[in-house]
């Protein structure tokens, strides 16, 4: 078996390290840690509009290019290389994975291509302040009409994010809901981290709506 990557795939990482080095340097990288939303907004449209990053691997039915996870690789570990200051991760990572897992094609269609598009910064809130990382952690709780009610804790990009894909317990069991960003009954508080390239939030939900 042939584990090597191929031509196109050599080519996307040259081409994504050359606008990393123009866009990521080390004084680039200091600026934004030192920042509230710790992202140059310009260059997160540029990544959206001009490499098409935030849809790489996103299926071209929902706005992406339709590439799968080795190119996704590539890109992350670029990112890493230069220590990029931009919610990549918890938008493209996490979030837009969670909506393509979800089996919902609705959610997929109204949310994914906003992501592709680079217009949507998102991300995903689970974790909860009893400290816990797997699904008997979840004790925010959402009613009938979805309504989410409790806390979560270490939401990479919490403040910037305009799109929150949060888990809550329901009748039916975990469900995951679609929160606006500026929702009302949203409170937004960002913590302190020991690495500044990455943000952290914590958020409470009073009643606020999810779909």
């Amino acid at each position: 078996m042939n584990f090597a990557f191929t031509e196109e795939q050599e080519e996307l990482r040259k081409t994504v390290r050359a606008f990393l080095e123009a866009k990521s340097s080390e004084e680039a990288v200091r600026e934004q840690m030192e920042t509230d939303n710790g992202v140059d907004d310009a260059v997160w449209a540029q990544m959206g509009e001009q490499m098409g990053l935030q849809g790489l691997h996103i299926p071209e039915e929902f706005g992406g290019s339709g590439y799968g996870y080795v190119e996704l690789g590539i890109v992350l570990e670029e990112m890493g290389r230069s220590l990029l200051c931009a919610p990549f991760f918890s938008t493209v990572v996490l979030a837009a994975n969670a909506l393509l897992l979800s089996g919902d094609d609705a959610a997929k269609q109204a949310h994914l291509p906003g992501i592709a598009a680079g217009t949507t910064k998102a991300t995903v809130a689970f974790t909860e302040p009893n400290g816990k990382w797997d699904e008997s952690g979840i004790e925010a709780t959402a009613d009938a009409d979805g309504k989410i009610t409790g806390t979560k804790s270490f939401v990479l990009d919490g403040n910037t994010a305009d799109l929150i894909i949060v888990a809550a317990k329901t009748a039916a069991g975990t469900s995951l809901f679609a929160v606006d960003g500026n929702a009302a009954g949203l409170t937004k508080t960002a913590l302190s981290t020991m690495d500044q390239t990455r943000k952290q939030s914590k958020l409470e939900f009073d009643g606020v709506q999810g779909t």
